[in-house]
């Protein structure tokens, strides 16, 4: 189970980040060669059955499931090696380990190489290898010496940060492979690396590999996740489980196969059992202070769906702060995407706002013509013909309107009204021009422009009234040339 594909934020205190937070919190402060406060990282003390039980592996027992044969693999039940949180292997039980720890023990409190106060001093220097994780060191002239590794109880560069918990289940049969190679070359090549993971697992007719996705890494590598499909003689088809596999995969001859093809490593993703989370939470890793432990699990800001994990060494901090610079380059480039697809979409608006005003006036312009067209009809196939009722509602209310725009309080005085305000705004500042007010000039421009438009507007309406009061009278005249003509023939 790793999270090589997440975001990482390191700096003082507990950050938060998409899917991890570090708690650099958990280093140890203190003098190299003094007792510390801190018990874990101490010799003198903490060095009991705590810390040889603490000592077998974070995240040791996880994951263990027998394993049934499936598909062509013909894979007969064995005992799968338990791991650690990050699919390594956890170390050996048994009699190496206590003994190791003995030796780094011995090297550091009471080295016995010299035979005088010299070897206070070399348990001193093997004290500071230790506290740096490098170096070897020497306590006895018939004993080989002891390799301080950053993984030893006593190096001080560890914190603890978060990991997210997987959430796929081992149904699902996702498993990520790492691949020393860059993301643009495995998408190209990504039909290849499929049918060379088919020839690896038997060019069997009844299995399918299938690519879930593939994410960028540093350093050039590639992951890979994927999973296997097995289909039945009779149609049905089920997924292969990850931890079968995986298992599967970690066989030495596989492993060379998949070596060949750029594999560099596998690991799998299922969620844990309570059980497992418990275990996992109760004891704190080897050579981590239970007090930061269980002040990282107090901490934690999601607790469903984070887990502390420890970091131990420079490498692991390096390889989170790519991630985290990586993770960050491409959610600022689905940023940009995102940001050119919203500049599109305005213009887009805009181009369409624009447009539907345009036929808005055509539709106006259209409508116009249309009446006038009716008016004309209207005019000729009424001629000769007496005024009827509604023509001389028709007028009535053609009349209303006019004396409604011509009334002090409508358009035509209220326009007269500011025009008048403008004027005397103009004199009082000429005459008080400390207390002038400036117009913005687009500001005044836009007031002209509107004044302007209500102007032609008015306009307009007017000449489509005069237009219309013309043709009324056209109408009434031609109505009393008719009824002359009919008094004449009837005398």
């Amino acid at each position: 189970m790793t999270t090589m594909t997440d975001r990482y934020t390191l700096q003082a205190g507990p950050v938060t980040c998409r899917h991890h937070i570090i708690y650099l919190g958990g280093v140890i402060r203190g003098g190299l060669f003094g007792n510390t406060q801190n018990k874990a990282f101490g010799f003198p003390s903490g060095l009991g059955t705590g810390t040889t039980t603490g000592a077998t592996g974070f995240g040791a027992g996880l994951g263990t499931t027998g394993l049934g044969g499936f598909g062509g693999f013909n894979i007969q039940p064995t005992q799968q090696q338990q791991g650690g949180l990050f699919g390594q292997p956890a170390q050996q039980q048994g009699q190496t380990q206590p003994t190791q720890l003995y030796q780094q023990v011995t090297a550091l409190s009471a080295p016995t190489l010299l035979g005088d106060e010299r070897d206070s001093i070399l348990a001193k220097w093997n004290q500071l290898q230790a506290f740096w994780g490098t170096g070897k060191g020497y306590y006895a002239n018939n004993n080989p010496s002891v390799d301080f590794t950053q993984e030893n109880p006593f190096c001080r560069f560890k914190a603890v940060g978060y990991s997210c918990v997987p959430v796929s289940k081992d149904e699902d049969g996702l498993v990520v492979l790492i691949l020393n190679r860059k993301e643009p070359d495995v998408r190209a090549q990504q039909q290849q690396l499929v049918e060379s993971l088919h020839r690896v697992l038997g060019s069997n007719q009844t299995l399918t590999v299938n690519v879930e996705g593939v994410k960028a890494l540093p350093n050039d590598q590639t992951e890979v996740i994927i999973y296997v499909v097995e289909r039945s003689p009779n149609g049905t088809s089920k997924k292969i489980p990850a931890s079968t596999l995986f298992s599967f995969l970690e066989q030495a001859n596989i492993k060379v196969q998949l070596t060949q093809i750029g594999v560099v490593m596998s690991v799998t993703r299922t969620e844990l059992s309570p059980a497992q989370l418990k275990q996992l939470l109760q004891n704190a890793p080897a050579g981590v202070d239970p007090i930061i432990w269980e002040q990282a699990k107090v901490d934690n800001p999601d607790p469903e769906k984070l887990i502390p994990v420890p970091m131990v060494g420079f490498k692991e901090l390096l390889r989170r702060l790519q991630i985290q610079e990586q993770m960050t380059k491409q959610h600022q480039t689905r940023v940009d995407i995102i940001s050119n697809d919203i500049s599109e979409l305005q213009k887009n608006q805009a181009t369409t706002v624009a447009k539907i005003a345009q036929y808005k006036r055509k539709l106006m312009d259209l409508s116009h013509r249309v009446l006038q067209v009716l008016i004309k009809q209207e005019i000729q196939r009424k001629s000769g013909y007496a005024i009827q009722v509604d023509e001389e509602h028709l007028r009535v209310q053609l009349d209303t309107i006019q004396s409604e725009l011509n009334a002090p309080t409508q358009f035509k005085g209220r326009l007269n009204e500011l025009m008048s305000q403008i004027r005397m705004q103009n004199h009082f500042g000429a005459v008080r021009s400390e207390e002038r007010y400036n117009v913005d000039a687009d500001l005044l421009r836009e007031i002209k422009q509107h004044l302007k438009q209500q102007q032609e507007g008015l306009s307009h309406l007017i000449s489509v009234i005069k237009d219309d009061l013309e043709d009324i009278k056209l109408i009434e005249h031609g109505l009393n040339d008719g009824g002359h003509m009919r008094g004449g023939i009837l005398s």
